[in-house]
């Protein structure tokens, strides 16, 4: 559901000229990043619901680990940005061509991948060493649960964790909050019902995402104690499954454009499987 969803939201902007704006850009990356985000873990995690031996290479567990750290930072960001873009059409529409031009968007997105990657790098320089038993209890390689099989202490790389996630979770969480403050007293401006309504209706989708990626990380990262509590790793699969699964229902669902684009889609090739 996954694969399917978000390679047709993706396809769809990418086909429909009527997309091609800023707005689907950044959903067109967050698309590509929940394709490659629940790729990174869930097809070992499917697998090993079917297998009687779940076990997974220490060199393919850091990776994994490191992997999903890396584009779970990038989505954080990106949902920051997504709401400056929604801030600058809302709250100043005739400067947004400007401020939102194709050159800005490009260097947000470089600045965005590669910051993130150099973060997620820095991090994880001195892998840890295990010696507390070879069993992970989580459903994939979550750094906090492979921290609790490191051994000695491991206080310093957990508030390493912790500052780290100051940055590139509270501080985006933050700007979303104070951005989305600015577009409500904007919106309320508007005199048109249609425009205030079809204003809440794209805000709503971005925020609904929102809740359900901070929610969840923030309650795992920031709230962490001394050890990883095993109920959390049921939280970690509302963002590590469900929003990869739900991103592309909730934009498509909510969004008028996204869905005629699909139905464009659909009826072109209706026509051409009826030609052929």
């Amino acid at each position: 559901m996954t694969l399917l969803g978000n390679s047709f939201l993706t396809f769809a902007i990418i086909t429909s000229p009527q997309l091609h704006t800023p707005m689907y850009y950044f959903l067109c990356n967050l698309a590509f990043l929940d394709l490659c985000y629940s790729s990174s873990s869930l097809p070992k995690a499917l697998l090993d619901v079917f297998s009687n031996e779940r076990r997974i290479s220490i060199t393919g567990c850091l990776v994994q680990m490191n992997t999903g750290l890396f584009l779970g930072s990038t989505e954080g960001i990106l949902l920051a940005v997504m709401a400056y873009d929604r801030y600058i059409a809302i709250c100043f529409p005739l400067h947004y061509s400007i401020n939102m031009n194709w050159r800005t968007c490009k260097i947000i997105t470089v600045i965005m991948w590669s910051g993130c990657l150099i973060s997620s790098t820095i991090s994880s320089c001195k892998p840890p060493v295990f010696c507390r038993g070879n069993t992970l209890d989580h459903f994939v390689c979550e750094v906090l649960a492979v921290l609790d099989l490191a051994c000695g202490d491991v206080t310093f790389s957990k508030a390493a964790i912790f500052f780290q996630s100051l940055i590139i979770l509270v501080s985006p969480l933050v700007f979303i909050v104070v951005s989305y403050i600015c577009i409500i007293i904007s919106i309320l401006k508007i005199h048109s019902a249609g425009g205030r309504s079809k204003a809440f209706s794209t805000c709503a989708s971005h925020l609904t995402v929102v809740f359900m990626f901070y929610g969840t990380t923030m309650t795992i990262y920031m709230g962490q104690s001394k050890r990883l509590s095993s109920s959390t790793k049921y939280i970690s699969m509302i963002y590590g499954v469900m929003t990869p699964v739900l991103n592309p229902l909730i934009y498509s669902l909510r969004n008028n454009e996204v869905k005629e684009a699909f139905k464009k889609i659909l009826t072109k090739y209706s026509a051409t499987r009826t030609v052929e």
